[in-house]
């Protein structure tokens, strides 16, 4: 009789301790299952981010210990620059960061704010604004907390000169 497929949370299990060994941070797990398949997929991070090479190196060193898990497709990358917050150790390293807050349902008519990240305390996010009033929202009303980037124009025109002839001559 064949054995029976595993989950995700026993995919993530085996794959934290791998990860760690290979001086990674596991930094989420997810199968998700889209038109095309079922799709494992991991995401790590080092410090410095992670490259090509090491996404790869993570894959071969990964598929023996997931080959009981129902997936169609396995996928390792890093998690981008506006990875969504998830865990506590996410929120805290956030701190005081621009953050972006979506909730399920409409608060007040508001779906969306933008606020300073006070912190995930006690299960409630908790953002202030730019008048300094703070607004808490518990963590299972809350759909998507991510990091805001500001794209500094500047560098966008400083390199379509560049791309253009137009910017400093170089020596």
């Amino acid at each position: 009789m064949p054995k029976r497929p595993v989950g995700v949370e026993a995919a993530q299990k085996r794959a934290a301790p791998l990860a760690l060994e290979m001086n990674y941070t596991l930094v989420d797990v997810e199968l998700v299952k889209e038109a095309t398949g079922r799709f494992l997929r991991f995401f790590i991070d080092k410090p410095g981010g992670v490259t090509l090479d090491d996404c790869e190196a993570f894959h071969r060193a990964l598929i023996p210990l997931v080959e009981d898990v129902d997936y169609d497709y396995m996928e390792v990358s890093s998690p981008g620059v506006d990875r969504p917050l998830k865990r506590q150790k996410d929120f805290d390293q956030a701190v005081g960061e621009q953050v972006e807050v979506r909730l399920y349902r409409p608060v007040e008519g508001v779906k969306s704010l933008t606020g300073a990240l006070v912190g995930l305390v006690e299960g409630q996010v908790v953002i202030e604004d730019s008048q300094g009033g703070r607004r808490a929202f518990p963590h299972k009303q809350v759909a998507l907390v991510k990091k805001v980037f500001e794209l500094d124009e500047s560098i966008l025109e400083m390199l379509d000169e560049e791309e253009d002839g137009d910017g400093p001559e170089q020596h």
